[in-house]
């Protein structure tokens, strides 16, 4: 088993945290398609540049998206393996049979 430090306490509260904003569910499931541009993301999610530039930030502060810069373009993909299968557990999860929801 893991050992639950406190450092890792606050860690995971973080991702959990960071993960918890409608905005930025929806950039991860983009991403968990292929790499995108910051443009790219906007225009589907139907938001600002800068709107997804400050999400994208606060994902890469949590070490679940990172850049890769190409020219004058920043693409962002997710952080990691660990990130890919957070997400898709997760959203299993959230799309479960709904009648374990009111147990």
């Amino acid at each position: 088993m893991i050992e639950l430090t406190d450092m890792a306490v606050e860690r995971l509260t973080q991702i959990f945290r960071v993960l918890g904003d409608p905005t930025r569910v929806r950039l991860l499931h983009a991403l968990t398609v292929r790499e995108r541009s910051v443009g790219h993301l906007a225009l589907e999610l139907g938001v600002s540049q800068s709107a997804v530039s400050h999400q994208l930030r606060l994902l890469r502060g949590a070490r679940i998206v990172r850049p890769r810069r190409a020219g004058r373009s920043i693409y962002y993909a997710l952080d990691d393996k660990h990130v890919l299968a957070l997400f898709r557990e997760g959203l299993r999860h959230a799309l479960e049979d709904g009648g374990k929801a009111g147990r």
